[in-house]
């Protein structure tokens, strides 16, 4: 089964869902990354900053790439005059670094807040008392140049179904909460970033705007690369 097919039998599987596929490209030659391009897919991420910007030297120009991955402040430079969406903002520091960024490219970035849902400990992300205390700081307007599109997570990595929907389903409250409570002209909640291959299926069922799936657009990664 080749890539196009993959993203066909993807497409296929949200149809009745308002969700996109976001295709993790890392690791991953520019070949491929063009056979899911030819295939119709524009929407591409990545979790290093080096590979990121190396890839949208070299590809085409009307990808939009997303930044996947936990991401540093002193490299939030290489990416903000290009980056479409950042999902993996987890720090009020790295917010406003974004904003530093963004506003020296004469730009406006979207970002995504992420939330640790998983009981796993080496994932990153905001609790949810950190997450309400940005999104309500009265310094937040300040930060003319990002916008607060919504909110990223990564579930447990486990075989209990049960489990990931629970943690999933606890994202999407918190996304909903926000959506009503909170007022403000940087915060537009439009994004529910969650699932990825093993649980992108129950993401989708539980509201997920954005799935990132890389396995199952490319096949498995080869990280001797």
């Amino acid at each position: 089964m080749n890539i196009a097919e993959n993203i066909e039998i993807l497409r296929k599987e949200m149809q009745g869902y308002p969700c996109r596929l976001v295709a993790i490209s890392k690791t991953k030659p520019d070949e491929e990354i063009m056979e899911a391009y030819e295939a119709g897919q524009r929407i591409f991420g990545e979790n290093k900053v080096q590979e990121l910007t190396d890839k949208y030297e070299r590809l085409p120009k009307d990808i939009e790439w997303h930044m996947v991955g936990h991401l540093q402040t002193n490299k939030v430079k290489y990416i903000a005059p290009f980056v479409a969406l950042i999902h993996s903002v987890d720090s009020w520091k790295l917010l406003k670094e974004i904003n530093k960024q963004a506003t020296r490219n004469d730009r406006v970035i979207p970002c995504l807040m992420q939330v640790h849902i998983a009981q796993e400990e080496t994932k990153y992300g905001l609790s949810k008392e950190e997450l309400y205390s940005i999104l309500k700081d009265e310094s937040l307007g300040a930060l003319e140049n990002i916008r607060i599109n919504g909110l990223m997570g990564m579930a447990t990595f486990t075989e209990d179904r049960d489990k990931i929907r629970k943690e999933f389903r606890y994202l999407k409250s918190i996304y909903d909460d926000i959506s009503e409570m909170i007022r403000h002209p940087l915060i537009e909640m439009r994004e529910l970033s969650m699932g990825m291959t093993g649980d992108y299926q129950i993401a989708m069922e539980e509201g997920s705007s954005l799935v990132r799936i890389g396995t199952a657009v490319f096949g498995e990664r080869n990280y001797q690369k």
